[in-house]
């Protein structure tokens, strides 16, 4: 069974890489394979942790679109946009490089899906406003979604299961993270003024027409207003309050959802259009597709071999956890990787050379989220910005996110490399 998961899993990625079929039918149709074939079963594919179908992803994307499909009709994303327009003086540079900058550190605050939920409908409709293509905007975003996400304990998934299996806290992961990711969000809003040159050409009719807008005026639902954003501030405490309240962010997310639902008294046609349900069933049949890689013991096998290639060298383990982790995050979700792998590492660092060497975790973590970046379905907010796009009429191919993708986790991983080999390679 273990090479016709391979089998599996590798025609799939080629058909999403060569776009010969909707992304969505090929992960399903490749889910219904590895079942069929008794790789899966039903209990792996939908009631195992280890496996089965992340509910808590789904669930957490399912909630947010509600929430951000009310709060898309009170006009506050128009709000939004013309401030940020106005702000960055209407050149589009600025307007990126100011989009970016929020989302990263929205994304350290909550987490990088729920931000990207949150500010792609702004950005289309702020690039729609100075006339210019949305397609690198949003791309920008997810990147640096998943930059300033790996500051946190609660910015990326894959950190929430190293915390839980070495004890570091929230304090450990921004004192030994926060510093790096700065720089390499500063490293990445330069490069984006290189890797995005050709679309920093804007209408200037529409820029002044933007300029001349007073923001106030696009906010069309005072009083849904208020009401969504006393939930949505809930929703985010909720997400903020996790390991005190030990309640899942996908609960949160729900509740949270029912909450605004009940207090708009809108009918479900005017939010649920919103939901994605194309990204939704896409991450059901990859999270499947996953696990019978993890169940038929190909991850496990990866993972030990990039431990068994580490010797007694710290700083040789750190860089093929940082390297390797990268390479397969990239080609394969980080969830699954990481909770492989975080029970290895968890070992390693317990007895022997590598007692306390936190620099093993820092490194699979570092690895995991940037290396997340190199293609577009690296990470969960890269295929929810695909989505969203494509959605508003805005295809973003596989290869236009991952030539875009790979040099910036190249260049974000090169400058993590010298700072674990300096900090923690002793």
């Amino acid at each position: 069974m273990t090479w016709v998961a391979i089998a599996v899993f590798t025609v799939v990625y080629l058909l999403i890489a060569t776009e010969r079929v909707p992304r969505v039918a090929a992960a399903l149709v490749g889910a219904a394979v590895v079942v069929a074939v008794g790789a899966m079963n039903a209990d792996d594919a939908f009631f195992s942790k280890e496996t089965g179908i992340d509910w808590n992803v789904v669930f957490l994307l399912f909630g947010m679109m509600v929430i951000v499909g009310i709060i898309k009709l009170t006009g506050v994303f128009e709000y939004v946009a013309i401030w940020a327009a106005k702000a960055a003086k209407g050149k589009p540079f600025r307007v990126l490089a100011l989009l970016s900058v929020i989302t990263a550190v929205a994304s350290a605050g909550l987490d990088n899906v729920t931000t990207v939920l949150l500010i792609a409908p702004v950005t289309l409709v702020v690039t729609q406003r100075i006339g210019v293509r949305p397609v690198p905007y949003l791309i920008a975003e997810a990147l640096a979604s998943n930059i300033g996400g790996t500051a946190t304990l609660v910015g990326d998934p894959p950190n929430l299961i190293v915390a839980s299996k070495s004890g570091l806290g929230f304090n450990d992961f921004l004192i030994n993270l926060a510093p790096i990711v700065v720089v390499m969000l500063i490293a990445f809003v330069a490069l984006s003024r290189v890797l995005f040159a050709k679309d920093f050409v804007a209408d200037p009719a529409r820029v002044a027409e933007v300029m001349a807008m007073n923001e106030k005026e696009a906010i069309t639902d005072r009083p849904l207003l208020i009401r969504s954003m006393i939930v949505l501030a809930l929703v985010l405490a909720g997400f903020t309050l996790h390991g005190v309240l030990h309640l899942e962010p996908s609960l949160v997310a729900l509740l949270g959802a029912g909450l605004l639902i009940l207090v708009s008294r809108l009918p479900a046609r005017s939010y649920l259009v919103d939901v994605e349900w194309e990204t939704l069933l896409f991450f059901a049949g990859l999270f499947v597709l996953v696990g019978s890689l993890v169940k038929t013991g190909v991850i496990a096998q990866l993972a030990d071999a990039l431990v068994a290639a580490t010797g007694d060298s710290v700083p040789v383990a750190m860089m093929l956890l940082l390297w390797g982790s990268a390479v397969l995050s990239a080609i394969v979700d980080n969830i699954p990787f990481v909770a492989t792998m975080a029970p290895i590492v968890s070992e390693l660092t317990a007895s022997g050379p590598f007692v306390g060497k936190d620099g093993l975790w820092w490194a699979l973590v570092l690895g995991a989220d940037l290396g997340g970046n190199a293609t577009a379905i690296g990470a969960s907010a890269n295929v929810v910005v695909a989505g969203i796009a494509k959605k508003e009429g805005h295809l973003i191919s596989f290869w236009e996110f991952t030539r875009y993708g790979v040099v910036v986790a190249v260049v974000t991983l090169l400058i993590a490399t010298p700072y674990l080999l300096l900090r923690y390679g002793g």
